[in-house]
């Protein structure tokens, strides 16, 4: 696709959020992280080069090699992946600007160790399973306020910035409505623990994201497709 065309599809988008969060909350401030997974870093080059800053990859490799290789762009890197336990001492050494996939209280505490031990820490989400399916990782939303606290009571090297979910896997918009109404409700009683990002919403689903209260949205397919 041309930088014509990106920038055309860029802006379509903008547009679409712009309509949804005006209609809902004209406060709110939605930062979109472009989920570069399935392109190459020539086409991040130039998204990068029609405004678009945040970007995520899936995989530890991939995001390595693509820091690497953009490594001249103050891009601002975000890890949206499953983390596997043997991946977490390399992607603590490419230091991602956000982790979105702190799935369970066992995984930050094991992320915790190794940034102890490195002298390191990460901002991370905490990700909420909240459509309740199997094939889904994340804590459930009756446990996620619990865990939440207990992460920031005894992993004092990962900061949590908030949480993240992922859409119902279904057609039906009033499911996909519900998983995300429940991950913002839990989003609006952490903002006392100074929670700031309510990550939800992808390329199917963005749109119905921000209705429900997103300020981050992790969009791919639409962008660069």
């Amino acid at each position: 696709m041309s930088i014509l065309n990106y920038e055309k599809r860029y802006d379509e988008i903008l547009t679409n959020i712009e309509k949804v969060r005006v209609s809902v909350n004209q406060h709110q401030i939605i930062k979109i992280v472009a989920v570069s997974k399935s392109v190459e870093s020539r086409e991040i080059s130039e998204m990068y080069n029609i405004g678009q800053r945040a970007f995520g990859e899936n995989k530890v490799q991939a995001l390595k090699q693509k820091t690497i290789e953009l490594e001249s762009l103050p891009i601002e890197w975000h890890f949206i992946g499953r983390l596997q336990t043997n991946k977490i001492n390399a992607l603590i050494d490419l230091n991602p600007s956000l982790m979105h996939s702190c799935s369970s209280l066992e995984l930050a505490k094991e992320i915790d160790k190794r940034l102890k031990i490195k002298g390191r820490t990460l901002d991370a989400l905490l990700q909420i399973n909240s459509a309740k399916e199997e094939q889904k990782a994340g804590v459930m939303p009756e446990t996620a306020l619990d865990i939440y606290d207990e992460i920031i009571s005894t992993c004092s090297n990962i900061n949590l910035k908030g949480v993240m979910s992922i859409g119902a896997y279904t057609d039906k918009q009033k499911v996909i409505k519900e998983s995300f109404e429940k991950t913002y409700a839990i989003y609006e009683e952490l903002k006392t623990r100074d929670a700031k990002y309510c990550s939800m919403g992808m390329s199917s689903d963005y749109e119905l994201a921000v209705e429900c209260g997103a300020n981050m949205l992790r969009i791919g397919s639409i962008l660069f497709h």
